[in-house]
């Protein structure tokens, strides 16, 4: 009986490489992937981003193929990228939202696109190395659950995931803690074994968002007017994508408080400063769902829900209204609930599904 075939997506860093060798040890055979996902620049830009996108990347990767014995290929994922990601992410704060790029990746490149391609050529399976874990439940249906750790749980920005792309994922990795991954990468003498983790988004190396936009779309960012709810000018902003729900630094204004941002008003060119109890609510609404662990949610169905990446989640309920969206009811208030950011719904350990925050 032939071995079943898995294509890991190598971004190299330390925990791809050591999947690539956990799953060769399970006897599967393995394909070393590098998605060449970044756009035309020049060499050195791409060297400074690391990460998943640099060219450090490629070479990190290639030669931990190299030590496992395993085939090694890059492939080019560039247009998936700029369509689903960076135009995405450009659009969104030109609307006044906060998007979450790593969410989109990972659902329209590195599944959608990176799983097309490797059926093509064979492949069972495609392997990352996020720390989280696919299981099939009783009820038939596949879902993300979170990593043996706390500490490192990647299962946030997972929760976009189809059925079909689950059920043709694995995810070694989400069975160890950090330390033991880079414990066996010692051990294998793989060059990366210490190397850091990369941070934030990866094609805005110096974070600066607005600058990035600026450059991408051709468009200079457009002053308008910070205000009160009720419309009271306060002074001037630099432009609304240079802000995001329950923002308190970098607002410039001689308050004699500290006060936040509450609401983005890109039909108007506003930014709407406020008090820090105004970014305190019970109530948010989502849409754009994906129901993962279930089919669908019952009305006042029980859920904890992250709203962000490093939310440790609240207590809520869950009320569809339609299809298409629902209505989320926190047993406390929770702080800046975001729109274009994703609330995602766990039962314990497992992702229930989620939405983007309206």
């Amino acid at each position: 009986m032939s071995r079943k075939k898995a294509v890991i997506g190598m971004s190299g860093g330390v925990d791809s490489s050591v999947a690539a060798w956990l799953l060769k040890e399970q006897g599967y055979e393995v394909i070393g992937v590098t998605m060449q996902i970044w756009q035309d620049e020049a060499e050195e830009i791409q060297e400074e981003n690391g990460g998943c996108c640099g060219l450090s990347a490629v070479d990190d990767a290639r030669r931990v193929a190299a030590q496992l014995d395993i085939p090694y290929y890059v492939m080019n994922f560039k247009a998936d990228f700029k369509k689903n990601v960076i135009d995405y992410f450009t659009a969104e704060y030109l609307a006044g939202r906060t998007p979450n790029p790593c969410i989109a990746c990972n659902r329209y490149v590195k599944w959608e696109a990176l799983l097309k391609r490797s059926l093509e050529i064979g492949a069972d399976y495609i392997a990352t190395g996020h720390y989280a874990r696919v299981e099939q439940l009783a009820n038939g249906r596949f879902a993300i659950r979170h990593s043996v750790t706390a500490a490192k749980d990647q299962t946030y920005a997972l929760y976009n995931l189809t059925q079909d792309q689950l059920s043709h994922t694995l995810m070694p990795v989400g069975a160890y803690s950090k330390d033991e991954i880079r414990k066996f990468a010692e051990q294998l003498g793989l060059r990366v074994a210490s190397k850091p983790d990369s941070q934030e988004i990866c094609f805005v190396p110096d974070q600066d968002y607005a600058g990035f936009i600026e450059r991408t779309t051709g468009k200079a960012s457009v002053p308008g007017n910070f205000v009160l709810a009720d419309g009271t000018v306060l002074g001037r902003h630099k432009g609304i994508i240079h802000y995001t729900i329950g923002q308190r630094r970098g607002l410039g204004l001689p308050m004699g408080r500290r006060v936040v941002v509450t609401e983005i008003r890109p039909e108007t060119n506003e930014v709407v400063i406020g008090e820090q109890e105004d970014v305190y609510t019970r109530t948010l609404y989502a849409d754009r769902l994906n129901y993962m662990a279930e089919p669908s949610f019952e009305s006042g169905r029980k859920a904890i829900a992250k709203i962000r990446y490093n939310h440790r989640g609240s207590p809520c309920r869950i009320y569809p209204e339609g299809t298409e969206r629902v209505r989320v009811e926190f047993e406390e208030p929770v702080r800046a609930v975001t729109p274009g950011q994703a609330a995602v719904f766990y039962d314990g350990d497992y992702v229930l599904g989620g939405g983007t925050i309206l």
